[in-house]
């Protein structure tokens, strides 16, 4: 099972990556987790240069050839391998992410978004996606409240913000069977069960890719 979970910083996104992890593990699965852009040699090279202040001349074009780069570098060398071994990868993001940030927020055209995706993640679509929801307000209050400093992507600003958001949101309305919307101002617990829920169900019904 492929599994991937989206929204904007501070949405909760990458605890209950660790939640789910530790779930499966309870449980005796194989899974490994990995997050975009990373998760190899190559593709943490190509965070580092996506997330630096020291680069915020890069135009939106070669943001989405370096997104896509880093994306395809992991798909080949550790997602499909592991799934093919039978492990369950969970992603930090994943091409949902390119659709919202560089589509709905840099307004780069949803029929150049689909071809870079063909060649990037080469048919490997998650089996379940979580768009883990909240809005930019509570996303700032809550890195303030942790005194997170901000990316060069972080500090793009509210209005291109609310565009990603809304770009989620699309998503989710054209792929309800794969993406479930997660209301992110709920305890951990809560949203944490709902997950399980979901993903519990979809093991019953079986993988079907979408």
């Amino acid at each position: 099972m492929f599994i991937t979970f989206e929204g904007i910083d501070a949405s909760g996104k990458s605890t209950h990556v660790k939640h789910l992890e530790k779930y499966f593990l309870d449980r005796g699965e194989k899974v490994i987790v990995v997050r975009e852009p990373g998760g190899t040699k190559v593709s943490e090279a190509i965070r580092k240069i996506l997330l630096s202040k020291q680069n915020l001349e890069m135009v939106r074009e070669c943001e989405i050839f370096l997104f896509c780069a880093s994306r395809t570098q992991l798909v080949q060398e550790l997602i499909l391998p592991k799934l093919k071994e039978g492990y369950i990868v969970i992603s930090d993001r994943f091409h949902d992410s390119t659709t919202a940030y560089q589509g709905a927020g840099r307004a780069i055209s949803p029929g150049d978004i689909n071809t870079l995706h063909k060649i990037a993640i080469d048919g490997c679509l998650p089996d379940l996606t979580f768009f883990i929801d909240i809005e930019y307000d509570e996303a700032l209050n809550r890195q303030m409240a942790n005194q997170k400093s901000h990316d060069r992507i972080e500090s793009t600003g509210i209005e291109f913000f609310d565009r990603v958001r809304e770009g989620y949101i699309a998503i989710s309305e054209r792929e309800p069977q794969r993406v479930h919307v997660i209301d992110g101002y709920r305890s951990v617990e809560k949203i944490h069960n709902e997950i399980v829920q979901i993903v519990e169900r979809k093991m019953r019904n079986g993988i079907k890719k979408q």
